[in-house]
């Protein structure tokens, strides 16, 4: 009997001596995970869809005063023509998202645009078979803007806005009295965008994202010259355009990246 109530101590005395050592043993720390962000600087492409539209005023006096003298026309004509095409782009930034999750950013752009369109109008004092048409074509379109969103975890919900400037050539051309002209103007016009988007971070450097942008160009006047008649003329243009686009962006140089 006093050999079991010796041997019962014994192991009493084991079970207590090892959870005592197991109690003073360190806790095994839990993993620490690095707080995603949006500050650093990124770079990327662009595709979407442009669509313009530009008021003409007045292609029928630019012809007719041009071929019978200033005054033959009376009234003032608008062609309004929509030039729709495809832009393809790149842009290159940087952004800083605060502690409270706000993010400000700059941004540069600039795309190349597929758009181009005619639309025709009737010259009153022009003979019979006598046609015009006026074409509008936007080659490019750049921005520098500033961009305000706020991040929720890898989404950022974003507004922009800044200066832009867009490359347009318009035309002014058919036959007047059975003479063929060709009105051309060149123009690089500086104006205003705003805009918004949503951006997604699918990986540590990478993003895609949707966006919106107006741009808003106002009105100008600009100088038309038909170099086979050697005729000169003027006429007024205002514009817009708005740009659907995706980008995909590579990101680096961040904080928590």
């Amino acid at each position: 009997m006093k050999k079991l109530l010796f041997a019962a101590a014994a192991v009493l005395t084991v079970i207590l001596t090892d959870t005592a050592g197991a109690a003073d043993l360190p806790m095994k720390a839990e993993p620490i995970v690095a707080r995603f962000s949006w500050t650093g600087c990124y770079l990327g492409g662009t595709l979407g869809g442009a669509f313009a539209r530009k008021d003409i005023t007045d292609p029928v006096q630019l012809v007719q005063d041009s071929f019978n003298g200033p005054g033959s026309t009376t009234g003032i004509t608008t062609v309004r023509v929509s030039p729709n095409g495809a832009i393809v782009g790149g842009q290159i930034g940087c952004d800083y998202q605060f502690a409270n999750n706000a993010v400000i950013g700059i941004e540069g752009f600039a795309g190349g645009l597929s758009n181009k369109s005619s639309t025709a109008f009737a010259l009153p004092l022009g003979g019979p078979g006598d046609s015009a048409a006026a074409q509008a074509t936007t080659d490019f379109l750049t921005s520098i803007t500033g961009r305000l969103g706020y991040a929720f975890d890898r989404v950022l919900l974003y507004g922009r806005g800044g200066f832009a400037l867009a490359g347009d050539k318009y035309e002014v051309l058919g036959s007047f009295n059975a003479t063929p002209f060709n009105f051309t103007g060149l123009e690089n016009r500086i104006g205003w965008t705003a805009g918004a988007g949503v951006e997604w971070a699918f990986s540590p450097h990478w993003s895609v994202n949707l966006e919106y942008d107006y741009y808003g160009f106002g009105t100008k006047t600009v100088t038309m010259f038909d170099a086979g008649n050697q005729l000169l003329g003027f006429v007024d243009v205002k514009q817009n355009i708005q740009v659907v686009k995706v980008g995909l962006n590579f990101h680096a140089w961040g904080l928590g990246w």
